[in-house]
């Protein structure tokens, strides 16, 4: 259905600013700002996250990292945005349309993380709400999901405050910290989007 899938050649150019963010997709140049926000947040990412793999915060990590996210890119499955603070450049966390599908499907799944010197100041809340026409428009996408721990309060209202409805609970659904956690399951949809 290549109706439905956007040209790899204008991928790119995703952008997407506003809020007093903005949002591109990472590059060998922020390497040196990107480790240094992971390292600091670590203790505060951990119980939220997969385990990190032991060169995680290397250069060479990073760039495998690059040279990963640009295949998504080109296959259309995954595009990464990092989240930057409009008014000084400052490096604010990252959010992934992940497990892109198209066809009779035309969605994917969000996932995010804020660094935590910037948590609980709304960067993520503005970053998703800067994203989503991104995601319903240039992207084509009918459906955007998320998952999120129960006790994940923070996330949960990110959600909801972009207008995500809980749809239900999977249990035992990703495997998180090392251990495989239930999930709230949350859903939306362009026409929810825009209405």
């Amino acid at each position: 259905m290549a109706l439905f899938r956007l040209s790899s050649a204008a991928t790119p150019a995703l952008a997407p600013r506003g809020r007093g963010v903005l949002l591109r997709a990472p590059q060998m140049a922020d390497y040196g700002s990107w480790s240094e926000l992971r390292e600091a947040s670590r203790a505060f990412l951990t119980p939220w996250e997969p385990i990190w793999p032991s060169d995680d915060l290397t250069r060479a990590g990073f760039r495998r990292r690059l040279r990963r996210y640009a295949e998504d890119i080109i296959e259309d499955r995954a595009y990464p945005f990092l989240v930057f603070r409009e008014s000084d450049g400052a490096l604010l966390g990252g959010v992934t349309l992940a497990n892109v599908r198209r066809g009779i499907v035309q969605a994917g799944t969000v996932g995010y993380w804020i660094g935590q010197p910037h948590a609980g100041r709304g960067y993520m809340t503005a970053a998703l709400r800067v994203l989503l026409p991104t995601l319903f428009g240039e992207l084509n996408l009918h459906r955007v999901e998320a998952a999120c721990i129960p006790t994940n309060q923070s996330s949960i209202r990110v959600l909801e405050k972009c207008g995500f409805a809980r749809e239900g609970m999977a249990r035992r659904y990703l495997c998180i910290n090392g251990i495989w956690q239930d999930h709230y399951l949350y859903g939306l949809l362009d026409e929810d989007f825009r209405g």
